[in-house]
């Protein structure tokens, strides 16, 4: 199995060709019912979509490749927001009402994603992004407003989430990107939860296969949503236990099993969760070849001290010193640990999750502060 520069996963086995068979048609629209995150479970005809019928969806505009030069004063380097494996994203600006391109300042700003055809991600990832996020709306789950398939060009359209990613405030360090908070973290990881819930209580289930810190966008407000569902599908359904697929994802996240054999479950983006939530508890990435030999698979690295509730101090990031209760320490530690959890029956699911994070945004009892002597440098890992 190669891990490619950009640390995304892929197996050696021939990707499937036939577009159609890959997507599934599902309601409209859906929201949450309660905190919970959970989706209606009205059931959807499994018919395969076409590629003509997934561009028809009537929540999408179509626009023209001149419209988004327009946007996006000609893809200025200036107006780049990011890269990825699927190629870059440049800030633009639309009208809220016509969606047609306007001056910079005025209307709303948008995020285009313009696919690079000697990336990492191709056509196929780039459909399956509007086959879903075309069809399905939630407060967690960035909004996808249109696309653009000219000649050549593949580029998506999205609301701009003006505080980027959970992964560059968690890793890089500057004056732009203070330490998240506790509070901020926990409320994010919440947000995060009931996004893959309302997905895993979608009927069929979707599992989104990349759950990633780099993949939580943040609005002004730090509210998480989930982006990017290039790598998604649909789950199991019926008496079926799993789907098979090609192995992707990155590399750091993806489930063992997974890994071992191409079986893919809502458990596996479980999994994924836990890593994540692992990686706001330390502030550390899940996979960092600078770290001491040892420490490179935050992991396998953090899990002994996971089972331990005094040696949980070890894990958590100290910039977060003083911010947090013992009991909710101990609670998301344990919440962690279930996620990453080797047998993917000990995971619990989604729904789980959201709960006990519900509970930790509650539970802020001041005379429950870790002492001093759990700060103590010595029983903290280098």
């Amino acid at each position: 199995m190669g891990i490619c520069w950009s640390n995304k996963i892929k197996a050696e086995t021939p990707p499937n060709t036939g577009v159609s068979s890959e997507y599934v048609s599902r309601d409209e629209g859906k929201d949450v019912s309660g905190s919970s995150g959970k989706a209606s479970t009205a059931s959807v005809p499994q018919t395969p979509r076409s590629e003509g019928e997934i561009l028809q969806s009537p929540n999408l505009k179509r626009f023209t490749y001149s419209e988004l030069k327009t946007a996006t004063r000609n893809f200025r380097p200036d107006s780049v927001l990011g890269e990825g494996g699927f190629g870059s994203v440049f800030k633009g600006w639309i009208d809220e009402q016509t969606l047609m391109p306007s001056k910079a300042g005025f209307g709303i700003m948008i995020a285009v994603k313009k696919l690079n055809l000697e990336g990492f991600q191709g056509h196929k990832e780039w459909l399956a992004e509007i086959n879903y996020l075309g069809q399905l709306s939630h407060p967690n789950l960035v909004k996808l407003i249109g696309f653009c398939l000219e000649d050549d060009h593949r580029l998506l359209v999205y609301e701009f989430m003006s505080r980027g990613s959970m992964e560059n405030h968690l890793f890089r360090r500057g004056t732009y990107f203070q330490p998240l908070s506790w509070s901020l973290r926990m409320k994010i990881a919440l947000d995060a939860a009931k996004g893959l819930a309302f997905l895993h209580n979608a009927e069929p289930k979707i599992i989104y296969r990349d759950f990633k810190t780099g993949n939580i966008l943040l609005d002004s407000s730090y509210n998480a949503k989930l982006s990017d569902f290039g790598l998604a599908r649909d789950g199991p359904t019926g008496d079926k236990s799993h789907v098979s697929t090609r192995v992707m994802g990155t590399y750091g996240y993806a489930a063992p099993e997974y890994l071992a054999t191409g079986h893919l479950t809502p458990k596996s983006d479980v999994y994924s969760f836990g890593v994540v939530l692992l990686e706001m508890l330390s502030g550390k990435r899940a996979i960092d070849k600078n770290r001491p030999t040892g420490q490179h698979n935050l992991v396998d690295w953090a899990k002994p001290y996971l089972t331990n509730k005094r040696r949980i101090f070890h894990v958590l990031d100290t910039r977060l010193d003083g911010q947090y209760s013992l009991n909710q320490a101990q609670k998301a530690a344990n919440l962690a640990l279930q996620c990453i959890a080797a047998e993917s029956w000990i995971r619990p699911d989604m729904h789980e999750i959201v709960t006990t994070l519900e509970q930790l945004q509650g539970s802020k009892t001041q005379k429950e502060r870790h002492s001093s002597s759990y700060k103590s440098n010595s029983h903290r890992a280098s």
